[in-house]
C-alpha cells in the first residue's frame, strides 16, 4: 500500500466522508480479536482516576453538563 497516495486521497474527501470513513476503521478495530495493550502510563492513570473516584463516588459530571459544555465549546 502507498500511504502517501492513500492519505493524499483521504484528504480529498469532505470532512462528513473523512469521519465516516474514520468510524468504519475504528469498528474494524473494535472487531478485531483482543485490544492492544495499556502502556505503563496508562495504567497508572487508570489506576488513580479509579481510586479518586472509589474515594469521592459523588464528585462526578452528568452526562448533560459535560454534552452542553462540548456543545458550547464547539459553537465558538
Amino acid at each position: 500500500m502507498d500511504l502517501s497516495a492513500t492519505l493524499a486521497e483521504i484528504a480529498s474527501l469532505s470532512v462528513d466522508e473523512r469521519i465516516r470513513l474514520l468510524e468504519a476503521i475504528w469498528d474494524s478495530i473494535a472487531t478485531e480479536p483482543g485490544q492492544p495493550e495499556l502502556t505503563e502510563a496508562q495504567k497508572q492513570e487508570l489506576e488513580r482516576r479509579l481510586a479518586s473516584h472509589a474515594s469521592h463516588p459523588e464528585n462526578v459530571v452528568p452526562w448533560e453538563d459535560v454534552k452542553a459544555q462540548a456543545l458550547k465549546r464547539s459553537q465558538r
